[in-house]
């Protein structure tokens, strides 16, 4: 039981992910937070952050284009599984009990997000944790248009991967020391990204049905 929890703690630390699994593990936990819905409690921003400043310093030898365009699939990858899963039996989850790798009450959060933002959400929900492991098979629930679902899906992970993975590499180029702040540079990350799933948690009025369509 020991082995199995630090297991997890290693695996929710994002330099502890990179140094033992290096690139693949790097991409199979990307693809498992962006659609899988165990996936939800993964490192995501403060992965990516700290993949691009690892590569600066050579320590993830990949050129920062490359990491790029590699994480940008592993992303997409895994909102393509999420929406498939969501499309076939997603309608389940909401009757499923909360586990050590469900909660429900994030599959909800994740659909009023969808409610208030509509076809957005794809986009907009590559900043929120939680939501963003969510949203695909929120989706095809609903079952948004494929087409529109790979493009929103392409965009937002576009946006996502570049702006984190490219800070992380040029701060780590430009601005020495950086790597020494990592662990604060990660915990300022999280609380930054869980403010706004925290707040629309609080606002979400209950007893709310799920959406039904598309069409927004």
């Amino acid at each position: 039981m020991n082995e199995i929890f630090h297991f997890l703690k290693e695996l929710v630390n994002p330099e502890s992910i990179i140094h033992f699994g290096g690139l693949y593990l790097l991409l199979f936990v990307v693809f498992a937070e962006t659609g899988l819905f165990v996936g939800f409690f993964l490192p995501g921003d403060s992965l990516l952050f700290t993949a691009g400043l690892l590569c600066s310093t050579g320590i993830l030898e990949i050129h920062p284009s490359l990491l790029v365009f590699l994480i940008i699939l592993a992303a997409v990858a895994g909102n393509m599984v999420g929406y498939t899963f969501g499309k076939k039996v997603g309608l389940l989850l909401f009757n499923r009990k909360s586990g050590l790798f469900f909660r429900q009450e994030h599959l909800v959060a994740a659909n009023e997000f969808y409610k208030k933002h509509g076809k957005k959400t794809i986009i907009l929900s590559r900043f929120l944790p939680i939501v963003r492991t969510f949203a695909p098979i929120i989706a095809g629930i609903v079952k948004l248009d494929y087409y529109r679902f790979v493009i929103y899906s392409l965009i937002g992970a576009f946006f996502w991967v570049t702006i984190l993975v490219l800070t992380g590499y040029f701060l780590g180029e430009y601005v020495p020391g950086t790597k020494n702040y990592l662990g604060y540079i990660v915990i300022f990350l999280i609380v930054i990204t869980s403010i706004p799933f925290i707040y629309n948690s609080l606002k979400k009025k209950p007893g709310e049905k799920l959406v039904k369509s598309d069409q927004e």
